[in-house]
Parts: C-alpha cells; sequence; structure tokens
C-alpha cells in the first residue's frame, strides 16, 4: 500500500464545535500538537501518524467580518487555509446559514479539492431540522460530501475518519513520525490568552507578548491553569496589568470564559506578568519560547 498524507484544513465560524472535532479526530492517537511560527503554510496543530499514513491537522480562526486589525488577520489565515489543503472541513451546526461568511463560503465553491461539509451539533436539533440542513447545503456546495455529525458525543466521526483517509493523496510523511507531545491543549490555551492581548492593547504591545502555560492541571470537574504573559519592557508590563490590574483582570476574564468553551470544563486561571528584555531578538530566548 503507499503512503498516503496530507493537510486537512478546518473551517468555520466562532462556536460551531472545530475544536471539539479536532479532538475527536485526533483520540487517543494524537502524536503532536505545536506551533510552527512564521511557516508559509499554517501553524501545525495536530500530526495523526499511522504506518500507512499522516493526517495533518489544522485548525482556523472563526471566520468573522473584519471589524479591527485583528478580524483582519484572522481572515488571512482563513483565506490562506483555502489555498492550501488537500481536503477541507467545513464546519457548520444546525442552526447556521451563509450569513457569517459569504465570501468564504463563494471561495469554497470554488475550490477543485475535496470539501466535507459537517453539519455539527444534531443532538440539538430534531429529524426534521437536520434534513433541512442537509437539503440546503447540499444546494450551497453541490460537490461537497455532506455529513450530519454531533463531534461532542462522536457520532458519525468514524465515517468522516474513513472519508479523509480514502481522500488523503499519496505522499511520503511531512514530518517526523516519531515527533510526539503530551500536553496537547496547553499551546490553545495559550493561543486564546494572546488574541485577548491583540483585542485589548494597542501598537507594539500585542506583538511583543508570549504567553507560556507553566500549569496545567485536568481534574474531573475543573482545569486549573497557571498563565505567564511575557513582555519585553516595563512600560509593557504595566500596560497589560492596567490601572488597579484591571487590564489583566479583562484579559484574564475573557480568555476564562474562552477556554471554559474550548475545553468544555470549568476553568481556574491564575495569570502573571514577567519582563524579558528584547526577547524577539535573542536567537536563543526565540528557541526557549519554541519558535
Amino acid at each position: 500500500m503507499a503512503h498516503k498524507s496530507g493537510f486537512v484544513n478546518i473551517v468555520g465560524s466562532p462556536n460551531v464545535g472545530k475544536s471539539t472535532l479536532m479532538n475527536q479526530l485526533m483520540g487517543e492517537k494524537l502524536s503532536i500538537v505545536t506551533s510552527k511560527a512564521q511557516t508559509t503554510r499554517h501553524r501545525i496543530l495536530g500530526i495523526m501518524n499511522d504506518e500507512n499514513y499522516q493526517v495533518v491537522f489544522s485548525d482556523t480562526p472563526g471566520v468573522v467580518n473584519a471589524a479591527y486589525k485583528l478580524h483582519e488577520n484572522m481572515m488571512d489565515y482563513v483565506n490562506t487555509s483555502l489555498k492550501d489543503a488537500d481536503i477541507l472541513l467545513f464546519i457548520t451546526d444546525t442552526k447556521e446559514n451563509e450569513t457569517n461568511h459569504k465570501e468564504t463560503l463563494e471561495r469554497i465553491k470554488k475550490l477543485r479539492i475535496p470539501v466535507l461539509c459537517l453539519i455539527n451539533k444534531i443532538d440539538l436539533s430534531d429529524e426534521e431540522g437536520v434534513k433541512e440542513r442537509i437539503t440546503y447545503w447540499s444546494e450551497q456546495l453541490p460537490n461537497a460530501k455532506i455529513f450530519p455529525v454531533s463531534a461532542l458525543h462522536n457520532f458519525n466521526i468514524d465515517a468522516i475518519w474513513e472519508t479523509i483517509l480514502e481522500l488523503l493523496p499519496e505522499s511520503p510523511p511531512y514530518f517526523d513520525k516519531e515527533a510526539i507531545s503530551d500536553r496537547p491543549m496547553r499551546f490553545f490555551v495559550s493561543e486564546i490568552i494572546r488574541e485577548k492581548i491583540f483585542i485589548h492593547t494597542q501598537k507594539e504591545v500585542p506583538y511583543a507578548c508570549q504567553v507560556e502555560i507553566e500549569e496545567y492541571i485536568e481534574d474531573a470537574d475543573i482545569t486549573r491553569i497557571r498563565a505567564l504573559i511575557i513582555v519585553e519592557r516595563n512600560s509593557q508590563k504595566g500596560i497589560i496589568i492596567g490601572k488597579g490590574g484591571e487590564m489583566l483582570k479583562r484579559i484574564g476574564k475573557e480568555a476564562r470564559k474562552e477556554i471554559e468553551k474550548f475545553i468544555e470544563n470549568k476553568v481556574y486561571l491564575e495569570t502573571f506578568v514577567k519582563v524579558d528584555k528584547d526577547w524577539r531578538a535573542s536567537e536563543q530566548k526565540l528557541k526557549k519560547y519554541g519558535y
């Protein structure tokens, strides 16, 4: 059997279940979850390895109408993912239509790669509602394969896997098959926190920040996280903390809420700020932070 490898990119609006789907697809076979900064393709979120295949999953920010610079950056990444994918997973849910991403939908219609349209959260709808969504998306994306799924309850995920492996192109692996990571959630958590910094701070401050997860402890009813926000100068530290600690509280509060949605568990989040002078200009420090 010829070896198969390919990039499977996940696109969809916020809160349609992209992260839950990612976790289900990776399952216990997760080999590596990491961030490859400043690559020509995308950040690599997870690689699934088997003797006969390597699937490189790439999750994308939620598709939104750009209201400010952060959203423009997010949409640039989404648009890039439409060009780079070997297989595209377009995720919607039982209540969504094309309203949030008309331009993206038009691009998806023109793609020549395989597109799987996943209608998620069918457990929150009745049979008639699911049938209506299947008909709707079959008309919107006539060349796509349509799958009703419940990522949360692992419904129809096996069928998604079988289809991905069937459609995956023949290729040698793109990455070392032995590379592994035992802390896959830390990257996602650090990105959520960093996003909030981008939203609430201006000019050079968000670009000078690096988020490190020092502690990530999962219990049955709560996940405890200790996060360190690293900046380059004391003035940046003051901005991140804010008057009376209000900015840090705001960043922490909003990040905690989003992390809870992401991991589907209650979160206790502690955030601290540390100055590491000019870390972006130091090759040694860049390596230390995973770049």
